[in-house]
């Protein structure tokens, strides 16, 4: 049994066919709300199926045996002539695929300090224009000298070639080296060891009461002739 209660500013209240009624029509709107959503979904469903089955029937060009393809994409016909890329060498499209020259290339300078690959062969576009030696550097032709001794000169070719001084036999034993000068000299001119004294060449040097010694003529290196005579106190011989 339904009792209304009255209730200060509110309509009167409803009855129960009223509510029922309500309740059915709201009922009624939700499931119309999930009937749209799942019709929306199906639609959407079989739009991407669509499209997966359109990428799958996609046929690419195959242009094995009938013609070649670059590394830009572009496509030569048989017997056609063409550069694979922008550093190769230049090939003829066969049904077997490209067919390239393979030249012989020219050797590179062993003093090319900047290669470029844009042929079929690579090409040395800078060479070292100086000689390096002995940790310093040369113009090309320039003549200089590492040593007294050496004289060298920067060649075209980026090599040194040197020349070294040849020193005659010194004519004494006692030769000394005078600075910026390649050989040696004798200072006080030829001469020769009598035992441990230093005789000049060129006369009889009595080196002591008893002996009279003479370097030999041309060979310095050799010790000199002696002769022992009766102990005198005269001068030397010559």
């Amino acid at each position: 049994m339904w009792m209304s209660v009255p209730r200060r500013g509110m309509g009167p209240p409803l009855s129960a066919a009223s509510f029922l009624l309500l309740l059915l029509l709201l009922l009624l709107l939700s499931l119309s709300a999930v009937s749209a959503a799942s019709v929306g979904n199906a639609e959407d469903y079989a739009a991407d199926e669509a499209e997966r089955t359109a990428a799958d029937n996609i046929v690419f060009d195959d242009y094995r045996g009938k013609g070649c393809v670059d590394d830009s994409g572009f496509v030569y016909k048989l017997g056609e002539r063409f550069f694979p890329g922008h550093s190769n060498c230049p090939c003829e499209c066969t049904e077997d695929g490209p067919v390239c020259d393979q030249p012989e290339c020219p050797k590179l300078h062993p003093k090319c300090t900047k290669v470029e690959h844009n042929g079929c062969c690579p090409e040395c576009k800078e060479v070292k224009n100086f000689c390096e030696y002995r940790g310093k550097t040369h113009k090309i032709l320039e003549e200089f000298k590492p040593s007294p001794c050496e004289w060298c000169r920067c060649e075209p070719n980026n090599e040194v070639h040197c020349v070294v001084s040849d020193c005659a036999v010194p004519e004494c034993v006692n030769p000394v080296y005078e600075p910026e000068q390649c050989c040696p000299i004798c200072k006080n001119g030829p001469n020769c060891f009598a035992g441990t004294t230093i005789i000049p060449a060129g006369i009889d040097v009595k080196v002591d009461d008893c002996t009279i010694c003479r370097c030999h003529n041309g060979d310095w290196w050799k010790p000199a002739q002696c002769l022992r005579r009766e102990c005198l106190n005269g001068p030397s011989l010559s």
